[in-house]
């Protein structure tokens, strides 16, 4: 299996795994995120909160799956009308996950320190996809694919926070709060890492395997 091959596979894998987990846990075994609520202080229209955390989590899934799609050498051989609509779903996807996260932030676990990071990505994340919009609409292939590259990893952002906070407070036992403020300035830095390492190794970024 080639390597580009394996990376498809490992990111498909990551994403169904990802999805299953966040589906059972928010949707399933606590729809009114009493755990992740008790950490929280303050927090007023709660039942309005938890109707935009879902549809915040169904964005998200839809952004995660749409790019997934998108990277696939069939569809974007064989089908480009489809993946170009494909596409600008994950661009919506990604705009209504922004604003959600953007109502939800200022009750962020951490209060401001968090809340000043999850509006960081929210900015970065949206002026990072747009880039990619721009650079296929100008012809330039290669470049479109890694700005994708670079928007689609924050898809895995809830994830690399809450696994960097499990690290941090059941590993080292620091307070969940402290843990949690820490993971999501540290996502944004490996998240970012991550994007150019996949970029760098990949020679043939403007070739047509998957990823």
């Amino acid at each position: 299996m080639r390597k580009k091959s394996k990376l498809y596979v490992t990111a498909l894998v990551v994403s169904i795994v990802f999805i299953g987990y966040t589906t059972y846990s928010n949707f399933i075994y606590d729809p009114e995120a009493s755990r992740f609520l008790s950490h929280k202080t303050g927090l007023k229209h709660v039942s309005l909160w938890l109707s935009i955390r879902n549809v915040h989590i169904l964005a998200a899934c839809a952004a995660m799956i749409a790019g997934l799609v998108n990277f696939s050498k069939r569809i974007r051989q064989s089908r480009p009308k489809l993946h170009r609509i494909i596409g600008y779903g994950y661009v919506a996807a990604v705009a209504i996950v922004d604003l959600t996260s953007g109502y939800m932030a200022p009750s962020s676990t951490g209060g401001k320190a968090s809340s000043i990071a999850f509006n960081f990505i929210n900015l970065i994340w949206l002026i990072i996809t747009v880039i990619a919009v721009v650079k296929i609409r100008k012809k330039q292939v290669i470049q479109h694919r890694k700005w994708m590259i670079r928007s689609y990893v924050f898809v895995f952002t809830n994830m690399f926070i809450h696994l960097i906070t499990a690290a941090f407070h059941q590993g080292f036992g620091l307070d969940y709060t402290i843990s949690y403020t820490i993971s999501v300035y540290c996502s944004i830095v490996l998240l970012l890492a991550l994007a150019e390492v996949v970029i760098r190794t990949r020679p043939a970024v403007g070739g047509s395997q998957p990823l």
